[in-house]
């Protein structure tokens, strides 16, 4: 092939993109709903015709309404209402998914068992139905309460005696957003301030939308007590917004924003580098001075005091070795939310939960999140705050 050919094959390529996209978004939008309509309303059922219209009517409407409610909800244009109209379709829709598919192994074993359509097709419907909705309420109320306590004990062999047992509180993904959670925000607050922490953290993702936007949901968090600091990284969320302004306010509100940069917490006689790292999706999004710097970050640290390192995706491990850090918090995971999606996770992410060890040194405390991203639902992945307990070793 000529340079010139080279050219020419190059821009048309980049043509074809658009239409690829929409073709692979027309298709997966097609199985999301279909596979549902088919398995609850058409298939085998031989429900009645109003049954079988109505049906159609709802599935067709969830279907036409939801690229546009999606688009205004998270567009240039950000309407609160349509993006909690969006969300919650998303949410009912992958459920309802993931059950029919289910509830279609059920339809081989009943076809096993010798039972006949429709009854077959009808107990398929049913038992997806119903699954689906119980699923849903649990979901919506493991989304909307107050995350429970969990409680990780870790051990640092840099750990001095002096801190063996300080107590690191986190919170990450909060994800103020369309549906106003300020009383939720404020039951949070509540919660860790019955912890009796030594460092509060934060790994980002705080919010959906600007200060302006979400400053009566955050305007909590300025009331957490912690002995020794609060600290605050950006997550991926905050540069679909303004990451400055919430680096900004959350200084406002008493916080240490680590935006590349590490603070020292000292305790009987004993220190304890804290560090922090922009979101590894900073540097494309274009505002000048944000990056993920781990060199900066621990610039004239200490080399011989162990490292706490707030980080907000897993993935940012692999430079947290590389810089020697004992311990990295994160989010972002969100512990797959609505299961099963945690496999989809999973292909991006070292880790969906929990504490890992990777290398000889460093450890990874990866929480399920302390709020919810979009659809108002936790299926199988319970929000929580975090109480890490470090020992010396």
């Amino acid at each position: 092939m000529s340079a010139g050919e080279a050219a020419q094959a190059a821009p048309a390529r980049r043509s074809l993109r658009p239409l690829l996209f929409g073709v692979t978004i027309i298709a997966v939008l097609a199985l999301l709903f279909g596979v549902p309509w088919w398995t609850l309303v058409v298939a085998d059922t031989r429900w009645p015709t109003a049954v079988v219209v109505a049906g159609t009517i709802v599935f067709v409407g969830a279907l036409a309404a939801f690229p546009a409610l999606m688009y205004l909800g998270h567009g240039r244009r950000r309407r609160d209402w349509a993006a909690r109209a969006g969300d919650t379709i998303l949410g009912v829709i992958w459920v309802t998914f993931v059950w029919a598919l289910l509830g279609n192994v059920l339809r081989l074993a009943l076809v096993v068992a010798g039972v006949a359509d429709p009854a077959r097709s009808r107990v398929v419907a049913a038992a997806s139905a119903v699954v689906s909705l119980v699923l849903l309420l649990w979901g919506y109320t493991e989304a909307m309460r107050v995350p429970r306590v969990r409680r990780v004990d870790v051990t640092i062999s840099r750990l001095g005696t002096g801190l063996d047992g300080v107590r690191v509180v986190l919170l990450t993904d909060t994800h103020y957003g369309p549906i106003n959670r300020a009383r939720w925000s404020a039951g949070v607050v509540a919660a860790v301030n019955e912890l009796d922490a030594d460092i509060v953290c934060h790994t980002g993702d705080i919010a959906d939308g600007t200060v302006s936007e979400r400053r009566e949901q955050a305007a909590p968090l300025g009331d957490v007590r912690a002995r020794l600091a609060r600290t605050y990284v950006t997550g991926n969320h905050e540069y679909f917004g303004e990451a400055q302004g919430w680096l900004d306010h959350m200084r406002e509100l008493g916080w240490e924003p680590l935006h590349n940069r590490h603070i020292v917490v000292e305790r009987d006689g004993s220190r304890l580098v804290v560090a922090g790292v922009d979101d590894a999706t900073a540097a494309s999004s274009g505002r000048p001075g944000h990056h993920a710097d781990h060199a900066a970050a621990l610039s004239e640290a200490d080399p011989d005091l162990p490292v706490l390192l707030l980080a907000h995706q897993p993935k940012q491990i692999d430079a947290a070795i590389a810089h020697g850090v004992d311990l990295q918090i994160s989010g972002h995971t969100h512990g797959g939310q609505i299961w099963p999606f945690h496999f989809l996770v999973r292909v991006d992410q070292p880790t969906v939960q929990g504490l890992s060890r990777h290398g000889d040194r460093t450890q990874l405390y990866t929480s399920r999140g302390t709020g919810f991203w979009g659809p108002p639902f936790r299926v199988f992945a319970p929000s929580e705050i975090t109480v890490l307990t470090l020992h010396a070793a």
